[in-house]
């Protein structure tokens, strides 16, 4: 669900990028422009899911990390340059509205599901807890820093993504949607290493390396254009985002973790951090309920509009 969310940015800013262009296709396809300039990126990602070294992946992922910096920067260009006042209020709180965006919150911390095939990927594995921290860190102020710029610079009206409501017509507009649709094909590989390792491990061990190679690279090729086919059936990013983070990035947050805790300490953990296990074990059961219906139902109400419009 991840990649699908992706994959439906991919589509939101790639169309925005190629404003105007119109593909001709065979008519038995029936593929729109968009979905067809969306399928034309997601096979040019296609390639790496077929890498196996996670040194090679992480290095292709570190510039998922450059196009997020870039994205940031021209964010912050926009207040400065780019003609919009930040003068919106931001509400302190919404009570009513914190089931639906749980899960939005919740899946930007989902990425550490990755962290143990990077630990042993890592060329010094005692640097783990540090790189760990720094990278929380960071990304944590990244977050706070563009939601606090997108509410100030356009406030209720913003778009799900905020380079889609950045000036048209601006510089750092257009290195933002092209650094967008450039984020989601560093992120596939990443993505699937967890499950490709498992895929790997399970196959027979009398395959040889080649085989299992190109038995990796076939089901991740399949993966990512079923996923593809998903994202572009369901293109409504915010509501499939916020119902992945709240159907399975709760379970990664809170309750997977603290269960596996208690699990393995079970003989030597004390009361009371067996008390704040079980709490955040029940509060992440509670927040994934209430933020998958609550997201399940604004998704269905979405696709119901989309319906009528049509």
């Amino acid at each position: 669900m991840t990649l699908v969310s992706y994959t439906i940015s991919l589509h939101d800013n790639i169309i925005t990028v190629f404003k105007g262009v119109q593909l001709k296709f065979p008519i038995w396809a029936k593929l729109s422009t968009s979905h067809l300039l969306t399928t034309i990126a997601v096979l040019v990602a296609l390639p790496s899911l077929w890498l196996k070294n996670l040194s090679s992946i992480s290095f292709l992922s570190f510039g998922g990390i450059l196009m997020s910096a870039v994205i940031f920067s021209s964010v912050a260009s926009t207040a400065i340059f780019g003609g919009v006042r930040p003068d919106h209020k931001i509400p302190v709180l919404q009570i009513y509205n914190i089931p639906a965006i749980s899960g939005l919150y919740i899946f930007s911390y989902a990425g550490h599901i990755v962290f143990p095939n990077l630990y042993v990927a890592m060329k010094d594995p005692s640097k783990f807890t540090k790189v760990t921290v720094v990278s929380f860190s960071l990304v944590t102020t990244l977050y706070t820093v563009v939601a606090f710029l997108g509410a100030k610079l356009f406030g209720p009206q913003i778009n799900p993504q905020i380079t889609l409501s950045m000036p048209p017509h601006f510089i750092g507009t257009k290195i933002a949607l092209w650094a967008t649709v450039l984020t989601p094909i560093t992120k596939y590989a990443l993505e699937f290493a967890p499950f490709a390792i498992q895929l790997e491990h399970a196959l027979p061990s009398s395959m040889t390396t080649r085989a299992k190679l190109i038995t990796r690279g076939f089901l991740g090729s399949f993966f990512l254009l079923l996923i593809l086919t998903l994202a572009l059936s369901l293109p409504y990013f915010q509501h499939v985002l916020a119902l992945t983070g709240s159907l399975l990035s709760t379970a990664i947050c809170f309750i997977l973790p603290c269960a596996f805790y208690i699990k393995i300490y079970w003989a030597h953990i004390s009361k009371p951090v067996l008390a704040l296990n079980l709490f955040l074990i029940g509060f992440g059961i509670s927040l994934g309920l209430l933020g998958t219906a609550s997201s399940t139902k604004m998704l269905i109400q979405t696709m119901k509009r989309a319906h009528h419009l049509t």
